[in-house]
């Protein structure tokens, strides 16, 4: 388990203060602690939600709203995509980007808890949730919520960071991974503590083999694993039946 700081009650807890810590700098820190790779890899993953103009989308931990604002442009003007996140930070960082865009018309922000949604059941043709599996307190009950609230026939998506198994590469990636990135995100941040906790947080979480199989047993049996960029990161998606 990530081993959480005697200051905090809760992993849930813990993970608010890093992200209302970070907030700021998270959009520029993504891109180029991923050598601009993250947008790449939010359009594989709303590409495969089968969301269509018009639409209707939900963004579990959406964050600062990059992986939202993907939506948008698939359920175009006349659709509906709503943000939800339990961080005001991020939030208010979310409400600023889309605020650049032609989407802040479609886009709703709520703030809420990913493992008990607000939402009715069937209430959207997909759910989504980017580089947040790793963090919620759990996530056989993040899963089964986004499932509840997609309609029979829509898409259930994670795009996380994974455990990639191609030999050099793999050693380079952890390399970089476990002592780069601490490194560069202290530097981005201007604080230590943060950027640490992410390769703590990958060791914690299931091989995306693993994740595969639990969206099965969670009754997206279609389920299927993407996996990108030497398998730095996947994509797993499911369909409701």
């Amino acid at each position: 388990m990530t081993q959480v700081p005697g200051r905090f009650r809760n992993k849930e807890e813990y993970v608010h203060d890093i992200f209302s810590s970070i907030a700021h700098r998270y959009d520029l820190l993504n891109t180029l602690l991923s050598f601009n790779q993250d947008k790449y890899w939010r359009r594989f993953t709303v590409q495969r939600s089968g969301l269509q103009p018009g639409g209707t989308a939900l963004d579990v931990c959406c964050g600062t709203g990059m992986l939202t604002i993907e939506l948008a442009k698939l359920a175009g003007l006349q659709g509906k995509v709503v943000g939800l996140d339990f961080c005001e930070n991020m939030l208010s960082r979310a409400v600023e980007n889309i605020n650049k865009t032609p989407y802040a018309g479609t886009i709703k922000l709520v703030q809420g808890n990913a493992v008990e949604l607000p939402f009715a059941d069937n209430s959207f043709d997909c759910a989504t949730i980017g580089f947040a599996l790793r963090n919620v307190p759990s996530i056989k009950q993040t899963i089964s919520e986004m499932r509840r609230v997609v309609k029979p026939g829509g898409k259930v998506l994670s795009l996380e960071l994974s455990k990639p198994s191609v030999p050099v590469f793999k050693q380079l990636y952890y390399l970089y991974f476990n002592y780069l990135v601490p490194v560069l995100g202290r530097l981005g941040i201007g604080k230590e503590g943060p950027y640490s906790y992410l390769p703590n947080s990958l060791k914690d979480f299931p091989h995306q083999d693993e994740i595969r199989d639990l969206f099965v047993e969670l009754g997206l049996p279609d389920a299927r694993c993407y996996e990108l960029t030497g398998g730095i990161v996947s994509v797993h998606v499911g369909t409701k039946m």
